[in-house]
């Protein structure tokens, strides 16, 4: 069994520390050889978890690395397409978060990059692991709904009031604010469970949140946890966001099913109250609540919605001994793989640029 090298750029970050912890309890299935950050007292305590034999601020020198052969892209945005494209051409297999880039260019680049070859790739789009989602999925497949034909998809990430500001606030770092963080997950868990694609987006989007707190370059978590514990006031600066916290968008896909997906990081937008995904079919309708894990079926002509399942989720636990590592190692032994990849992001690029280009444009736009 291949033991990965692992090069991670954005390590000490909010996505990039769990991940890290992960790699270290899959002893077998890879090490952890070179990390790249901005801070380096980070860096440092990483080095000494990890063992890790290079640190830097350069990502140059974490892809050149001889001993790493899997690079993992957990950088803003706008920093993903250089070392993607520069482990593609060393031959290096890659995990890159999504979305894949600043604009569906950038994503289309990265998937060419790889499409072609036998190298591992992998893009962590989640939703498609959870439980209840998976359930739906199956119900679908069975043909319970009949042929679904409306759907209503909640995807409520409230945050703290005084959440500070972060690079995911910031236009220049950010490809879309909410619609390319959260739409990307769950754009791809419709497709996902569709299997089909959108055809054409109609958005409105833009912050709907007052002015941040300015601490500087911090991270996500950092900002949850100061915005936990204070109030705006307790900050002499603020500073607006200039991507969407909140956007509404219309879709409608290849078979003419339409869709209404509202995409928020916004506090005051609650995700207790309903269920996260509706589908309405020409049998039956299926709600589905990630919050509760039910499932719950109205079938026409019923009295009411019957409790079809209740699936407790309680994290993904080791997602790379899991998914990652076989996805992996799939892709490079049969050059495919029914988890996610760099297709499957570019898919998602592809929704997410055309609902942000729509919420600037007023207009219909095709995918």
């Amino acid at each position: 069994m291949h033991k990965f090298g692992v090069g991670v750029i954005g390590a000490t970050g909010y996505i990039g520390t769990p991940y890290r912890a992960e790699i270290r309890q899959s002893p077998d299935d890879a090490r952890i050889v070179a990390l790249c950050a901005r801070r380096r007292d980070r860096l440092e305590a990483a080095a000494k978890e990890d063992g890790a034999q290079l640190i830097t601020d350069d990502w140059r020198e974490v892809v050149e690395h001889p001993d790493v052969d899997l690079v993992m892209v957990l950088t803003p945005d706008a920093l993903h397409i250089e070392p993607a494209l520069a482990a593609a051409e060393l031959g290096k297999h890659i995990v890159c978060e999504k979305p894949l880039g600043m604009n569906v260019d950038e994503a289309n680049r990265i998937w060419g990059a790889y499409r072609e070859t036998k190298l591992g790739h992998f893009v962590p789009l989640w939703t498609r692991y959870i439980p209840v989602f998976q359930r739906a999925r199956q119900i679908v497949a069975e043909g319970q709904l009949g042929e679904v034909r409306a759907i209503i998809y909640r995807w409520h990430n409230p945050r703290p009031l005084a959440t500070p500001f972060t690079w995911r606030d910031d236009a220049s770092l950010s490809s879309a604010g909410s619609i390319a963080d959260v739409g990307s997950h769950a754009y791809d868990a419709l497709r996902w469970t569709l299997g089909e694609q959108a055809q054409r987006v109609l958005a409105h989007a833009r912050p709907i949140t007052p002015e941040k707190p300015d601490m500087g370059a911090i991270d996500l978590g950092e900002a949850l946890a100061w915005g936990g514990a204070h109030n705006s006031e307790d900050s002499p600066l603020l500073r607006q966001g200039s991507t969407p916290d909140y956007a509404n968008v219309a879709i409608e896909f290849e078979s003419g099913t339409v869709a209404t997906m509202v995409l928020s990081h916004a506090p005051v937008l609650s995700k207790q109250l309903a269920p996260e995904l509706e589908l309405h079919g020409t049998q039956a309708s299926l709600s589905v609540s990630r919050v509760t894990g039910e499932l719950r079926l109205d079938r026409r002509g019923g009295e009411s919605a019957e409790l079809v399942d209740t699936l407790e989720f309680n994290g993904f636990g080791n997602r790379f001994a899991q998914y990652i590592f076989p996805a992996l190692r799939e892709r490079i032994e049969s050059g495919t793989s029914a988890h996610p990849g760099l297709d499957d992001g570019w898919y998602a690029q592809r929704f997410t640029d055309a609902a942000s280009r729509s919420a600037r444009e007023g207009a219909w736009v095709d995918v």
